[in-house]
């Protein structure tokens, strides 16, 4: 399982802002007439064309300060489905969780398969940008007491934390929590009594709990998933004003 973002930035195009940046423009209309009939706004008669292009292009625009700019760049930046498409990337992976004794005595061996179903994230926007985001997951548990084994449907869920945050030099970085046990959730489901009792016995939920949030854990501390959380947007700006 691997973390992979891929937030694409909403670099301005060459007439102006994104739309998302755009807040209620005048319109052009009343100057657009005046000069169709050769009057600029001053009320001379003539007025040169490329004034005219470069008037035409920069009117209209509601300036703001740079820190109110860099605020709404990182709420239109990082967003639910940014995000959520990052994490979109590991649903249908699995894993497994090797043979672990368990219960008195190391009598029972658990094992399992773990599915991960598609993430479901909610963004809160306050000082900070934070997500709160929870992965389904669908785990095939065996318990072998040598003498019988018992199969176990579990579904469970990985609730993590993400921030948005700001670095030098220019760069944002989507900074996610390492989960703990407590983080897992498992809804474990027998279909005999006797599972039951052995399930509990054997303290197969804390088990699951506990291997899963090691594994997610690990796998944020990768390079590769280290890396995906850091974008750097000079590097981005560079990209796109080289291809203008």
């Amino acid at each position: 399982m691997r973390f992979t973002y891929a937030l694409e930035l909403p670099i301005p195009d060459r007439a102006g802002a994104t739309a998302e940046f755009s807040h209620n423009r005048p319109r052009a209309d009343t100057y657009r007439r005046r000069l169709s009939t050769g009057a600029d706004t001053t009320g001379s008669d003539t007025v040169a064309e490329p004034d005219v292009r470069r008037y035409l292009l920069m009117q209209g625009f509601e300036y703001v300060s740079y820190e109110t700019f860099g605020r709404r760049f990182f709420e239109v930046a990082v967003t639910e489905e940014r995000v959520g498409a990052a994490f979109a990337a590991i649903a249908g992976s699995q894993f497994d969780m090797p043979p672990m004794a368990q219960g008195p005595g190391g009598i029972a061996k658990v094992s399992a398969n773990v599915t991960i179903k598609q993430p479901q994230v909610t963004r809160n926007v306050d000082d900070s940008i934070t997500f709160d985001i929870h992965i389904p997951l669908l785990i095939d548990l065996l318990l072998d007491l040598r003498i019988d084994k018992q199969r176990f449907t579990v579904d469970g869920d990985i609730g993590l934390t993400a921030t948005a945050r700001a670095a030098e030099p220019l760069l944002l970085i989507v900074d996610v929590a390492k989960p703990r046990p407590s983080d897992i959730t498992v809804h474990v489901s027998s279909k005999s009594i006797r599972g039951e009792l052995l399930r509990v016995i054997a303290g197969v939920d804390g088990e699951i709990r506990r291997f899963i949030a090691q594994y997610v854990r690990e796998e944020i501390d990768t390079p590769e998933s280290q890396a995906a959380q850091v974008i750097d947007v000079a590097q981005q700006l560079d990209q796109t004003w080289k291809g203008i």
